[in-house]
């Protein structure tokens, strides 16, 4: 008998430079199981001090400083930027691969034309201006589990999930 290999995702942030978008960003990891979380540039780790992590997700998912997403990536991974740029996928039209490392653009800037070139696939979110980078990946990774079928939905992920103060029920 086979054993089903869980699929591998990873987020590749650039040069992010809001610790409290980078703690969002670990808890939406927590949230949707990613595996892995990297970011490139120096703004993140000289403001790490003042991270918002509030559920500590880095202790249980790799937070790491990388010089190149190229170099973290295998040969099963496809490479998935999300960023505003001409000749863009819109999201609801986009089918996830089972394995993807989607790398993300900074608020100030943009992600690299080298890496973009090197894309399986350059998705954007077809909004009216530009999300925060939490916001983006949450939806993202959203969309994600809401056009997959490897998810579970029960009561017990939500007595598992909730806050220790929720203890509200549907009649």
């Amino acid at each position: 008998m086979t054993q089903a290999i869980e699929p591998k995702v990873s987020i590749g942030l650039t040069n992010p430079k809001s610790p409290s978008n980078v703690g969002a960003v670990m808890r939406a990891a927590g949230c949707y199981q990613v595996n892995s979380v990297f970011y490139t540039g120096q703004r993140y780790a000289r403001a790490a001090k003042f991270n918002t992590d509030t559920k500590q997700v880095a202790e249980r998912i790799p937070l790491t400083c990388s010089e190149s997403f190229l170099a973290e990536i295998d040969c099963e991974t496809k490479i998935v930027c999300i960023e505003l740029v001409e000749g863009a996928q819109p999201l609801p039209e986009f089918f996830h691969p089972e394995n993807a490392f989607y790398i993300f653009g900074p608020e100030d800037g943009s992600i690299s034309q080298e890496i973009i070139d090197k894309a399986d696939a350059v998705v954007y979110i077809p909004t009216i201006g530009c999300m925060n980078l939490a916001a983006t990946v949450n939806v993202v990774l959203y969309d994600r589990l809401a056009k997959s079928t490897n998810y579970q939905a029960n009561d017990e992920l939500i007595k598992k999930s909730r806050d220790t103060n929720n203890k509200v029920k549907v009649k």
